[in-house]
């Protein structure tokens, strides 16, 4: 038995990929129609939920290259959706527009929908004990705890 669990524990992140994949897939055309991508949505999450963030922390907390991340920004900028500010010395704060915040509840329905669907399609529990084990090693990975600032 304690075999069979490693095997399957060894192919963890391939599933997780499978799944990043398949929420990319299902969720873009939605995306899409705000002139966004899925990576996109993430950032645009991300800032609302850290004000004043800067372009290194939110490829840290994303786990995102740097150079994406300020493609992504500078694409969002030039759509309204966000801000770059002054930070402490040099750093840029980034910050949502009012257009920016506006688009938040369409895209937490979205990405909440897709989970919504998949947990009633497979009957899993949305409180398993699973989804806080992951939440634990991803603040391991990144080093952030997820709670709001």
């Amino acid at each position: 038995m304690e075999a069979f669990y490693m095997d399957n524990l060894g192919n963890l992140a391939q599933d997780i990929s499978i799944l990043h994949r398949q929420y990319y897939k299902d969720t873009g055309n939605d995306f899409k129609k705000l002139d966004l991508n899925p990576t996109a949505t993430c950032i645009l999450l991300t800032v609302n939920d850290h004000p004043n963030i800067n372009q290194q922390e939110i490829s840290e907390r994303l786990v995102i290259d740097k150079s994406l991340t300020a493609r992504e920004i500078n694409r969002m900028q030039k759509l309204n959706y966000l801000d770059k500010g002054n930070g402490k010395g040099k750093s840029v704060t980034i910050n949502l527009t009012d257009l920016g915040r506006s688009l938040m509840p369409q895209l937490r329905h979205i990405r909440q929908q897709w989970w919504t669907d998949k947990f009633a399609e497979t009957g899993i529990d949305a409180n398993s004990p699973l989804m806080e084990g992951i939440q634990t090693i991803v603040e391991h990975v990144t080093g952030y705890d997820n709670q709001l600032d």
